[in-house]
């Protein structure tokens, strides 16, 4: 998974935490309405909410397992061919290099 990928992810993640924390504050302050047709709201917002947070926990275990994976596949490579990733190594310090000294 390329990398743009795996940070908007976890960016959505981290958004999606947020917007749950925000929606639970939400409900406990507004508690004290009275009324079936707030009751009935809120009990819905409150098992959406439920199944929300499980769905969020399911995609951040995905997340981790995925850039776990990338990582061993990488580490793998590296033992494989320990040659390729130093010159792999080398080409990119090169490239970088030459373009901070252009600046």
């Amino acid at each position: 998974m390329p990398q743009d990928a795996a940070l908007s992810k976890d960016k959505l993640v981290s958004d999606l935490k947020v917007v749950v924390a925000d929606a639970e504050e939400l409900l406990k302050a507004t508690a004290s309405q009275a009324g079936e047709k707030a009751a009935e709201l809120r009990s819905r917002i409150q098992d959406r909410l439920r199944d929300a947070k499980v769905r969020l926990a399911d995609a951040e275990a995905a997340l981790i397992d995925t850039t776990k994976a990338a990582a061993r596949a990488t580490d793998d490579f590296v033992h494989d061919h320990p040659w390729k990733a130093v010159g792999v190594a080398a080409a990119v310090g090169l490239v970088i290099g030459v373009l901070i000294g252009r600046r």
